[in-house]
């Protein structure tokens, strides 16, 4: 059988192409950028077509005109919105607002569990979050060696 793999900016257009009709898209995601609210290869993301955009949120974004990417939402000024994964531990990404192409709304398990990403608690834990940005570096050392051995 021949498969075929398309690049991710391939399959990110369609997922966009598809929330002009379709009020909701799963999407699973790549990468170790949104840790620990979002475990990249383990689990998905269900995407709605953004209202707004808001500090906080988690948003699919074209960025830097070169790739997109599924982070938070750190600032926003004027038309300029700044992005980080919480798994990341720096480096600037901006886009326009009119570059989001959807927000994050659940997280989805493996098993098929949804998580909403904006229930009070889940919104104060990604803010304490981003103030232990100075020693993320070592909490996600831990992490990586200890949860994330299990679930993969």
């Amino acid at each position: 059988m021949n498969t075929k793999t398309l690049p991710n900016n391939e399959v990110i257009a369609g997922v966009i192409s598809v929330l002009e009709t379709t009020p909701r898209v799963v999407l699973p995601v790549k990468g170790n950028s949104m840790l620990p609210f979002i475990i990249g290869g383990v689990e998905s993301v269900e995407l709605v077509k953004p209202q707004t955009v808001a500090v906080g949120d988690v948003v699919l974004a074209w960025i830097n005109d070169s790739r997109y990417v599924v982070h938070r939402v750190i600032r926003i000024d004027g038309d300029r919105v700044q992005l980080m994964g919480d798994g990341n531990l720096g480096g600037e990404e901006f886009c326009r607002q009119s570059d989001v192409k959807a927000r994050a709304e659940y997280v989805i398990s493996r098993k098929g569990h949804r998580r909403y990403l904006y229930a009070p608690w889940r919104v104060r834990a990604s803010r304490l979050w981003w103030t232990l940005k100075p020693v993320r570096r070592w909490i996600l050392a831990v992490y990586r060696r200890t949860v994330l051995k299990f679930e993969n």
